[in-house]
């Protein structure tokens, strides 16, 4: 099995100031950022977490009412250590609204959140709203070099689609804002696109029959608005890149000991470790464990036995029980070590699967009890 991941070290180290959980969608990620963020705040250190889960469960569990794009303190959290804990959910459309107002003049900037294609955009474009999270995370961390509120953050990443979408996001959409393509609806018949001029207008013509004239104008204006901010977005993109991969920050692979799941841990700690980017370890959550040492086979056979010889209905009910409970654990074992196998050197922890939902501080204690758990 691997190296275990010792979540109670990397929490103590005052060096790292950034602790990104990622993975697949549904393996547990805001519970477990939000678990590291109770803990290392009442081991002594000032965190603000972020998460992008908009269910209100998480900010219930954590004691508030709800959570939106501004830090919010969680009172009840234990100071005795002088640490304290922020806590913040991310608005995309807000984020965007903001990246906007402080980097364009007034009017600029009214004439662009106005327009219906930034709408679209700043909702629901694709890695939109990964790129927003990375957005808000560099104006945490320049505010925590600035006034030193916070010493630790820990950000809940969206679900990507795909291993590569968080990393990619801010590539993706920068690239996007500073198309080729868009260039060529902004000035189809200057400079290089002259000569080509003819041929364009026909797929220009042909576009505004499919998509239709008020989009394409929609477009345009927006790109004409736009284009003083082209710049901003790609260097905010490097900046952020550059916080991923440097010493101040780690990241926490979250999943669960499922096919699918690994494979998709699998595919993070590969683009991790190519982009050179700090990895700590997996967290492997909802992990299975029983008691009882008795295998699945001898409950099936014991079963059995008792079946034939009298009334032991209850008791063959709680064998057989168990003996699905054991081949469960099998056969998370085995997906288990095989991914160690696969990924040698990769330090990982396993949490035991809680017998109920994560719904307050009490529980949240709990996992993080847990994470912190040797294997």
């Amino acid at each position: 099995m691997s190296a275990w991941l010792d979540v109670d070290a990397m929490i103590a180290d005052r060096d790292r100031k950034i602790i990104i959980c990622c993975g697949s969608g549904g393996v547990g990620k805001t519970t477990t950022s939000a678990a590291l963020a109770v803990r290392a705040a009442e081991a002594g250190r000032k965190v603000v977490v972020l998460t992008i889960d908009p269910a209100r469960r998480l900010a219930q569990s954590l004691g508030l009412g709800e959570l939106d794009n501004t830090p919010r303190p969680v009172a009840e959290v234990g100071r005795s250590a002088g640490g304290s804990l922020d806590a913040m959910m991310l608005d995309m459309k807000r984020t965007f609204d903001d990246v906007v107002i402080r980097n364009a003049p007034p009017a600029k900037a009214d004439q662009i959140l106005n327009n219906p294609f930034y709408q679209a955009l700043s909702t629901s474009f694709s890695g939109t709203q990964e790129y927003m999270a990375m957005e808000k995370l560099g104006q945490l961390h320049t505010q925590a070099q600035a006034d030193g509120r916070w010493d630790l953050i820990v950000v809940d990443t969206p679900p990507a689609r795909s291993a590569l979408d968080f990393l990619d996001a801010p590539e993706h959409l920068s690239s996007l804002l500073d198309g080729r393509f868009l260039r060529m609806l902004l000035a189809p018949a200057r400079g290089p696109f002259k000569i080509m001029s003819v041929g364009f207008n026909l797929v220009y013509s042909a576009m505004n029959k499919v998509l239709g004239a008020q989009i394409i104008t929609d477009v345009k204006t927006f790109v004409t608005a736009f284009e003083a901010l082209f710049g901003g977005f790609r260097n905010r993109a490097q900046r952020t890149l550059e916080i991923l991969s440097s010493d101040d920050t780690t990241f926490v692979v979250v999943a669960t000991a499922e096919r699918d799941a690994l494979r998709e841990a699998s595919f993070f700690v590969d683009r991790l470790s190519e982009e050179r980017m700090p990895l700590a370890g997996v967290v492997v959550n909802r992990v299975h464990r029983s008691a009882l040492a008795v295998s699945a086979e001898r409950s099936l056979t014991v079963a059995e036995e008792l079946s034939g010889s009298g009334d032991h209905r209850a008791e063959v009910a709680a064998l057989q029980r168990h003996a699905s409970r054991m081949r469960l654990i099998e056969r998370e074992q085995t997906l288990l070590r095989r991914f160690s196998r696969s990924r040698r050197g990769v330090r990982l922890t396993q949490v035991e699967a809680l017998p109920s939902d994560v719904c307050d501080l009490v529980s949240l204690r709990e996992l993080g009890d847990l994470l912190a758990e040797q294997d």
